[in-house]
């Protein structure tokens, strides 16, 4: 067992992030798999990751970290390329805005190629502009999930940006393609989730939970499908497509959520072959500045809208 004690220099950022910094020569998807075990306990209690520590805390990992695998040297770092389709939309010395495709993680896990994440990539790009500090990711899109994603790059990021999304100030807005009309052009979905986990892996359900609140409106109507701008207030897991898919609208191409049987009919249909979900909009206040960063539609995305489009003009 290693414990650790969290100083007045680590104190009030994420469990996940902390032991990125306090070990930083244990691999990403190493720290990731023993929070997924529950090998961590902050004051006794057991920790996924997500929770916050504070200084005086008593961090204990029941895990054997001699024989852990190591990250990967400077070296191999340095000489990857980044790949073309992860995009870096603004950049400042405290955070850097991202624009991530479909089909990349945000972070290890199981299942994900080590150093193929998100946050692995920023490793690298952050080592080839110099940055001693390890990036961290304020928030994160789910896999098939495309659009822009937030990184502290500096202990100030870190402590400012996590301040600004527990107080719900950084806006973020989402474009997804639902199944069927709503009945109203805008509302909200204010309905409590509780994660629930399986061997075919975690999934949201509605009912007792964490309160989980979603704004919507309509952006136009394809006949029998919505495309929605959505307004994510609070960040739980899956929250979009858990919240649409219990008010008998899912998501397009959701595989975990969705009308599978549409999905398939769509996909023949309209070629999508991957989840209409797309982080569109990050807005906040830095520096009594306004940032506001935007991702476009990706061509894919792009393409089943105009074959819709098609569609109604031949009806």
């Amino acid at each position: 067992m290693l414990r650790i004690v969290v100083d007045k220099h680590s104190g009030e950022q994420r469990l996940d992030r902390w032991m990125r910094k306090q070990l930083p020569h244990l691999s990403l998807s190493f720290i990731f798999s023993i929070l997924r075990k529950k090998r961590v306990r902050v004051n006794g209690k057991v920790y996924r990751g997500a929770e916050y520590v504070q200084v005086g805390d008593e961090v204990c990992i029941y895990e054997n970290i001699s024989a852990a695998p190591k990250v990967s040297t400077k070296d191999s770092w340095g000489n990857r390329k980044i790949p073309s389709n992860l995009n870096f939309l603004i950049q400042n010395p405290d955070w850097v805005v991202i624009d991530k495709p479909s089909g990349m993680a945000s972070q290890p896990g199981s299942g994900i190629p080590q150093g193929e994440s998100v946050v692995e990539w920023l490793q690298v790009w952050a080592q080839n502009q110099g940055i001693d500090f390890k990036p961290a990711l304020v928030q994160r899109l789910d896999l098939e999930t495309s659009g822009v994603i937030l990184a502290a790059l500096s202990g100030k990021g870190v402590r400012e940006l996590n301040t600004l999304m527990r107080q719900h100030k950084v806006q973020k807005e989402y474009l997804a393609l639902v199944k069927g009309k709503l009945k109203c052009p805008r509302g909200s979905i204010n309905l409590a989730l509780n994660r629930q986990d399986s061997a075919q892996g975690a999934k949201m359900q509605v009912g007792e939970g964490k309160d989980s609140l979603t704004k919507y409106q309509l952006e136009r109507s394809y006949g029998d499908y919505s495309l929605v701008r959505i307004k994510l207030i609070t960040g739980r897991m899956h929250q979009i497509r858990a919240h649409f898919a219990h008010i008998g609208h899912p998501l397009l191409g959701d595989k975990r959520y969705g009308d599978f049987a549409l999905n398939r009919e769509f996909q023949k249909e309209f070629g999508l072959k991957r989840l209409f979900l797309h982080a569109n909009m990050l807005i906040w206040d830095w520096e009594n500045k306004r940032q506001e960063s935007i991702s476009a539609l990706p061509l894919e995305l792009k393409d089943v809208l105009a074959k819709l489009r098609q569609n109604l003009r031949r009806a």
